[in-house]
């Protein structure tokens, strides 16, 4: 079965450290964790009054209490809403949960079911889980991803200020396959 601990040091690599990008819709984020979506993380008190030493934001990152909260965050809020304990290949669960931190669970869920031929209601049940364990996991990982891309141009077509990004999310699509 797949590791939260590994999935989560993949996906931390792609998420980086902190920003505040005002074209950004999720506002300040730090470590993906944007506070426009999240205002009630327990990790932004922190944050906040770390603001205040002139090592900012570099400062962040040796914060260990931060750090733990980080990985309970992405635990509870991503990794055990995409089932990831229950899928067998270790890939395909990297890149479902990675696929949910970038745009939330209900979409790498659904995305997920398109792949193995599931109705798509946003929600990873049993029967989904052993379809995608009984799938073949590069060819799971090859549909996956482009369906990951059209996901990335939908949104570019719809909002052409995300177009910026769009480079840097088709680079992180292709981790793991």
């Amino acid at each position: 079965m797949a590791e939260y601990a590994k999935a989560f040091g993949q996906t931390m690599k792609a998420e980086g450290g902190y920003a505040n990008d005002p074209a950004d819709p999720g506002g300040e984020t730090y470590k993906g964790i944007a506070r426009k979506m999240n205002s009630k993380w327990d990790g932004w008190v922190l944050v906040d009054r770390m603001k205040k030493d002139k090592s900012f934001p570099a400062n962040l990152d040796s914060n260990s209490q931060l750090q733990e909260s980080i990985k309970t965050f992405y635990e509870v809020n991503y990794w055990d809403k995409i089932r990831g304990d229950e899928i067998k290949n270790q890939d395909i669960a990297e890149s479902i949960f990675d696929f949910a931190v970038n745009a939330g669970t209900i979409t790498s869920a659904k995305l997920a079911q398109i792949t193995v031929n599931s109705e798509p209601n946003g929600v990873i049940g049993p029967e989904v889980i052993e379809m995608i364990n009984e799938d073949e996991p590069r060819a799971f990982l090859a549909l996956f991803t482009l369906n990951k891309i059209a996901r990335y141009v939908s949104i570019c077509e719809k909002r052409k200020e995300s177009k910026k990004y769009f480079y840097g999310w088709v680079k992180r699509a292709f981790n793991g396959v």
